[in-house]
This record gives C-alpha cells, structure tokens and sequence, in this order.
C-alpha cells in the first residue's frame, strides 16, 4: 500500500531550495516591468501618440530583443548564467532611469530601445531553471518563472496605482519606483545567485556558427523543434498584441486610466500565479505538455473572443472629463513643455454606465489568462527535451527571440487593426491565428517525434 500511495517519485520532485532565490530575484526583478506595463500606453498618449505610434513604442523593447536575446543565450552557455544575467539587469536599470526623466516621446523610445537590447532576463532565468531540473519537473520548475511574472503583476500594478495616487497621477514617479526594484535585483543577483551552468559543458565561441543565422535555421530543422518554435511565435503574435494593448483597449472600451488598468493586470496576475504556481505541475503530470499545449491554444480563443465582445459600458465611477484631463495636460509633469492638446485615443462618453463591461471583461480574462499561462513554459519545456544539454541555452535564445520578434510584430500589426478597423479587431484576429494553431498540432503532436 506505501508504495501506490507515492505519487511522484524523489527524484521527480523539483528541489525548491535551488529554485526559490532565482524565483525571488526574478519576482524582484518583474516588479520594475510590471510597475510600468499598465501605465506604458498612457504614458505615450500624454505625448500626443496614437494607437499606431503606440504600438510601434510597444514594439521597441521586444524588437531589440531580438537582437540581443539570442546572443546572449550563447554567451550564457559559455561564460555562465550569473555574469549575463546580471549584465541584462544593468541594461533594464538604465532604461527604467531613463523613462523616468523622459520628457518628450523619443526618449520613451530611446529607453524601451536600451533595455531590449540587454534584455535577456527571462531567457537567462529559463536556463536557469533548465540546469537544477529534470525532464519530470522542467515544467513545472519554468512555469514558476511564471508564476513570478504572474506575481509581479499582482504586486507590481498595487505599487503602480499607490505611487501613481501619491504623485497625482505623475507617470515619472513609478518609473523611478521600477529602477529602484532593478537595482535590488541586480544587488540580489549577487549575493543570492549561485552558478548552475554545469562544469565541463561550456561551448566555445571562437566559431562564427555558433552565433548565427545558420544555427538558427538548424534549430528549426530539427524534429518538432522547428515546429514548436514556429507554433511559439505565431501565437504570441495574438497572446502579445492581447497583452500590450490590453491597457489601450480598456481605456477605449471603459474609459480606465493608469490606476484602474492597474486592477486589471493585479486580477490577471492573481490568474497567472494560480495557474503556473500551483496547477500546470499537476496538469503536466497527468496530461503531458502536448495536452496542455493544445488546452492553452483552445483557452487563449475563448479569452481572445470574449475580450473582443466586451460592452461599451464604463463603470459607475468614470469620468469622461477627469480621464481627457490626465491624458492631455491636465497633469502637471516636470519638463513638459508644453503638454499635449490633443488626445488621439477616443474614450467613451457618460451616457449609459454600468458594472456590465468591467465585469464581462474580468471573466473574459479567465481563459485569457490560462491559455498564456500554460502555452510558454510548457512549449519551452518540450524543447529543451528535444536538444542536448549544451544546447539548452542557445535553444531557449532563439525561443526567446522568436518570443521577441512576435512581440514585435503584434503591437504594430494589432496598433494598425485598433486604428483602422476597431478596438475589436486585433482580438479577433489573435483568436483565428490560435485556432488555426489548435487544428495544425493535433496533427503535428500526432507524430511520433512529439513523444
């Protein structure tokens, strides 16, 4: 009888000893970008951007990315996951600084630009995790990755909305809030971070082909590693544009501004947290990742379809005039000379009010929520049981920057859907991509290389 009521063998248990510190360096860490998701639309706007300009902004960080990511995943098999993912960090803090003294729209660009070009924090994190896990409890030890990104959304808005109340609404204040978090990352990092890149198994960099475009298209030949890597940056393309336009959405539709956008991203972050923390290790276990893949495909639909169907109705408490007055000079901001007239996002008018919208959107974030949590670490942690282990790191580059890219794309491409064809339309064309997705791997996982 002992041995049916043991579940999970010893060895298939994640050793949260070595997981907890980077868990909290990387919670830390989030904070400062979870500070300023919910506020980055608006911040943009108060400079007179529209959707399309906006959109362009979201693409900056991720697009920059690209570039980065990759490289630094390599060197990270080289030289070790502590010295780059502390360098990622140095970069993420100068560009909070510099958000915080921006005071015309190319400096937001100018920031959003520097820290994507070191942003390898969450690849780095990822091989992190990949070193102190096997293949039994890899899911689970990356879904707690986002488990802490979840949880920065949770903590990260609160301290938002209060830094944003403190100052009258001036979006300098959580910019400097979010470098102040980086710098204790960094500080963490440190003192905390031991080495997990095993001895012995550094690669040498002396050969271009280690770093290029050729290892890259090698990458995607592999069996269904090529496929995972596309199915990842397709879907996020639709999981990307929901999240970066999220907060222009609620602004148009409900009439939400920086502080209340920063209520909805702490209830999907309480979302995310439930899902990557405690469930997705019992769903893998029980399902396997392919099932789970699939699942978060069919939930990202249905969370994508609702949020697009969510009623012009602004909650109780809105205020047309309070809202326009934020975003185009009613705010008093240190350097802004002058502040913008003209707000180009329209807001709804104060003619019918209800719980009704804010309350459909909030469930529309349930399956949303569940389908972007589940889809990343369980299609990472497919690939790294697809490559050898010195090749864990550059494979979770190029997966991040295929993350990037698509991220990259899906502001822009959901920007210009936003401004010519509706609110609606970005969400519904992320919805069609990842039903195409949902029909293309049954067949795919079907192969007997998914196994």
């Amino acid at each position: 009888m002992k041995d049916k009521e043991v579940t999970t063998p010893p060895e298939d248990k994640l050793d949260f000893k070595k997981i907890i510190p980077v868990f909290v360096i990387i919670l830390i860490d989030l904070l400062g970008l979870t500070i300023i998701i919910p506020l980055m639309s608006f911040y943009a706007a108060s400079f007179g951007a529209n959707a399309t300009t906006i959109g362009i902004l979201g693409a900056a960080y991720p697009a920059m990315q690209v570039v980065g990511a990759p490289i630094l995943g390599r060197l990270s098999d080289r030289f070790g996951r502590k010295p780059i993912l502390i360098i990622s960090q140095a970069g993420t803090l100068l560009g909070f600084l510099l958000l915080g003294f921006a005071n015309s729209l190319w400096m937001l660009f100018a920031a959003r630009i520097l820290d994507g070009l070191s942003g390898a924090n969450i690849s780095t994190a990822q091989a992190v995790i990949s070193d102190i896990t096997t293949e039994k409890n890899r899911t689970q030890g990356l879904g707690l990755i986002g488990a802490a990104f979840g949880l920065g959304f949770v903590v990260g808005p609160v301290i938002a909305f209060l830094s944003l109340s403190a100052s009258g609404n001036n979006y300098h204040v959580p910019a400097f809030v979010a470098a102040g978090f980086s710098l204790l990352s960094i500080i963490m990092t440190i003192v905390l971070l031991k080495e997990t890149h095993p001895a012995g198994k550094t690669i040498s960099l002396t050969s271009r082909k280690e770093i290029s475009l050729a290892l890259f298209f090698a990458t995607l030949k592999k069996p269904m590693v090529g496929f995972l890597l596309i199915l990842l940056f397709i879907y996020q393309i639709a999981f990307g544009g929901f999240q970066q336009l999220l907060s222009l959405f609620t602004l148009n539709r409900l009439g939400l501004n920086a502080s209340g956008n920063s209520i909805i991203f702490v209830w999907v972050g309480i979302l995310v947290v439930s899902v990557q923390g405690y469930f997705i290790g019992k769903w893998s276990r029980r399902f396997g990742e392919t099932w789970l893949i699939r699942f978060g495909l069919a939930m990202l639909v249905a969370g994508l379809l609702l949020t697009a169907l969510t009623p012009r109705i602004p909650p109780p408490w809105y205020s047309q005039k309070a809202v326009t007055a934020e975003l185009s000079g009613g705010r008093n901001l240190p350097g802004e000379t002058p502040p913008t007239q003209h707000l180009q996002i329209n807001v709804p008018s104060e003619g019918k009010k209800g719980l009704l919208g804010l309350g459909w959107l909030l469930l529309a974030m349930v399956p949303a929520a569940i389908g972007g949590g589940v889809l990343q670490p369980s299609v990472n942690s497919l690939l790294t049981r697809k490559v050898s282990i010195e090749e864990i790191g550059g494979t979770l580059g190029i997966s991040a920057a295929l993350l990037s890219a698509a991220n990259a794309l899906a502001p822009v491409l959901g920007g210009a859907l936003f401004q010519t064809l509706g609110s609606s339309a970005p969400y519904i064309f992320g919805a069609l991509l990842c039903s195409v997705l949902f029909l293309v791997s049954k067949r795919a996982f079907s192969h007997p290389s998914a196994d």
